[in-house]
């Protein structure tokens, strides 16, 4: 399964804040440019994680993101969820429906897969991603 550019995002900026230092406030701006990815997807990650409870944002001057203790002790497999929603991976209700849809066994048998990738997940946390060697080099990015 592949997760979709916006999730990628997301847990990439909740792993760089993981590892912030004390007192260190990133701004959406910066986020970006440590990771790599255009503004305006930074932007769309932060007010969702934000919206989740994850990550914290603080407007003005002294403003900036910090991942919050919920943020820390979440799942890996609980995020994804949250972030990937639940539609189809297949298209069976695209126009034209599929002809095959009322005998079809694909549907379910992909929502069971997609389960047992999610489930997977569940174990990992977002601490336990940024374990070293990941900690030392998260702690090393810097805006481009």
């Amino acid at each position: 399964m592949r997760l979709t550019a916006f999730t990628d995002v997301s847990l990439r900026l909740v792993m760089r804040l993981a590892v912030a230092g004390e007192g260190e406030l990133l701004t959406t701006r910066t986020a970006a440019g440590m990771l790599a990815v255009p503004y305006t997807h930074m932007a769309k990650a932060v007010a969702r994680l934000s919206d989740m409870g994850l990550v914290e944002t603080r407007r003005g001057r002294h403003g900036g993101l910090r991942l919050t203790e919920e943020g820390r002790r979440a799942s890996v497999g609980t995020i994804v969820r949250e972030l990937e929603g639940g539609g189809d991976l297949a298209g069976c209700e695209d126009a034209p429906p599929c002809p095959l849809r009322s005998a079809c066994r694909l549907r379910g048998a992909l929502r069971d897969a997609r389960e047992a990738f999610h489930s997977s997940l569940d174990a990992v946390t977002v601490e336990s991603l940024v374990a070293p060697p990941s900690r030392d080099v998260l702690t090393l990015l810097r805006p481009e």
